[in-house]
């Protein structure tokens, strides 16, 4: 195993600290920054003081960035047009922005958008048993269009290249026009990574526009919430971080191995040479998988996670299997409540359910192990609802959204990354990663990470490995008992009954899928 103690690293929990000190590595570049990202909008505010002095927007800072003469090449994740209309126009619409941004900084040669779309398509004998979904998909969103004001459904449409193939006629009379047979895209590239001249590396699981924006007391409605972790480096890993973004597209085209990264943890996959029976890419790389793999193994004390999604069998029969054989290993996993799309956009597709039975699958294999050794929380705001917000509720509070990926292994390991705990990030999606081994960084990132939690008072045992599982499953059990406004700290037991209710397994699906 070889792991990286990086010099001068800082960790950033939310957007609050992350996106001033990803402002200050624009302002401070001198030559190039080349970055990869999942959504990046140009129309978000800018928010630490220097950035504010020369504009408003990441648009102003992209101009003022490429005016001083420093290249800007940008890894841009584009999505499949037809399951994900709304994320394949943001990804056109932020080009378009930055495009704009550069021809008024005068060096328009400077900027290198690249919209990014996975290679990996889904074969022609699985799309032939998806064609009614297709064909819905692409129906709803004609409607929607068609509802639209013209010059509106003109603009979307403009800044939607893969959707426009599938449409025909004259607002408001668009509809559906298939000259071929559409392809389905089941990958995406998930990382979140920026290196500024070959010397500074950020990464986590954190992507730019104001939806993600919050701060460490998670002021905001409960829709508004986001948790994120990233951290800032320099060290060997940058170069090979930026080695990684240079050949990441030849990899996964099929055209080219990957080169030997070792202080970088990497899922990656590449489109099949033959692909007319597979729903999934071929993976290549999941050095991601199985460190998390190897240290769940090395364990003897305490594990610490924070995921967006705990859905992966191949985790959670690994966490199991310790469970039984360290009966003195403990587990505090952190979720959020419910996923967005449930939660906040009420999604009840298909996706959606099998995604909730694999997490409730896997929570439930999890704490049958390890008994009482085991927390699973989701936190919540200390303020009371005023109405019933189905599963964006929780204990009658609004529910914090969580997206960090970060796992900690007693004091002495830790991973940060781009990598939710399931298959999709552990075989099919680009993700990317660090582990982490000097023990500073580690204690710090520990440190942190339960701090934002836990109440202000909360005394040494919360910390304690040996006792931080105990401490935190009664504050939990009494915060639930309480009043949202008299808890202490953000800790509530995971509700597992709801997703059991709400998941529906998909038999001939794979787990990655979602």
């Amino acid at each position: 195993m070889i792991s990286e103690n990086p010099a001068k690293a800082r960790i950033f929990l939310t957007a609050s600290e992350a996106y001033p000190a990803l402002e200050t590595l624009f302002l401070d570049a001198e030559e190039e920054l080349l970055a990869g990202f999942r959504v990046f909008d140009p129309a978000t505010p800018l928010y630490s003081e220097r950035g504010r002095e020369i504009g408003d927007t990441w648009s102003d800072l992209i101009e003022h960035t490429l005016r001083r003469g420093v290249r800007f090449r940008m890894l841009l994740t584009d999505f499949d047009p037809i399951i994900r209309p709304d994320l394949h126009r943001g990804t056109w619409l932020a080009k378009h922005r930055m495009i704009l941004a550069a021809e008024a900084s005068g060096n328009p040669h400077l900027l290198d958008i690249v919209p990014a779309m996975h290679p990996a398509r889904v074969g022609w004998l699985p799309r032939i048993f998806f064609w009614p979904k297709i064909i819905s998909e692409i129906r709803a969103e004609v409607k929607r269009l068609n509802a639209l004001p013209q010059q509106e459904a003109a603009m979307q449409l403009k800044h939607a290249p893969g959707l426009c193939q599938y449409i025909s006629g004259d607002h408001p009379q668009l509809k559906v026009s298939l000259r071929q047979f559409p392809a389905l895209i089941p990958t995406t590239h998930h990382q979140k990574l920026i290196v500024a001249d070959g010397k500074r590396l950020m990464l986590g699981g954190l992507d730019v526009n104001e939806r993600r924006y919050d701060t460490p007391e998670h002021r905001r409605e409960g829709p508004q919430t986001w948790h994120d972790t990233q951290i800032m480096c320099e060290g060997p890993i940058v170069e090979q971080a930026q080695r990684h973004l240079i050949e990441m597209l030849a990899v996964t085209n099929g055209t080219r191995a990957p080169q030997p990264l070792p202080l970088l943890l990497r899922t990656l996959s590449r489109k099949h040479d033959n692909a007319a029976l597979h729903m999934s890419p071929r993976p290549v790389l999941n050095r991601i998988e199985q460190t998390h793999l190897e240290l769940i193994a090395k364990a003897q004390h305490l594990i610490y996670l924070e995921s967006q999604y705990f859905r992966s069998r191949v985790i959670s029969k690994a966490l199991a299997r310790a469970a039984r054989e360290k009966p003195d290993l403990k587990l505090i996993l952190v979720l959020p409540a419910a996923p967005d799309d449930v939660a906040f956009e009420h999604s009840t597709k298909s996706d959606a359910r099998f995604g909730e039975y694999l997490q409730a699958k896997a929570v439930r294999k999890v704490t049958r192990a390890f008994g009482k050794r085991c927390l699973v929380m989701s936190p919540a705001r200390p303020v009371t609802l005023d109405n019933d917000s189905g599963r964006a509720a929780h204990f009658k509070a609004p529910m914090i959204y969580l997206h960090a990926k970060v796992s900690i292994f007693d004091d002495t390991d830790a991973i940060i990354s781009s990598a939710n705990l399931n298959g999709r990030s552990m075989r099919w999606d680009t993700e990317v990663g660090m582990h982490l081994t000097d023990p500073q960084t580690v204690a710090t990132l520990k440190q942190r990470s339960f701090d934002h939690w836990l109440p202000q008072d909360a005394t040494p045992d919360y910390h304690d490995l040996q006792t931080a599982v105990s401490a935190w499953r009664k504050l939990a059990v009494r915060n639930a008992k309480l009043e949202p406004e008299q808890r202490a700290g953000f800790v509530l037991p995971f509700p597992i009954a709801p997703a059991r209710r709400f998941g529906r397994n998909l038999p001939a699906v794979p787990e990655e899928l979602v």
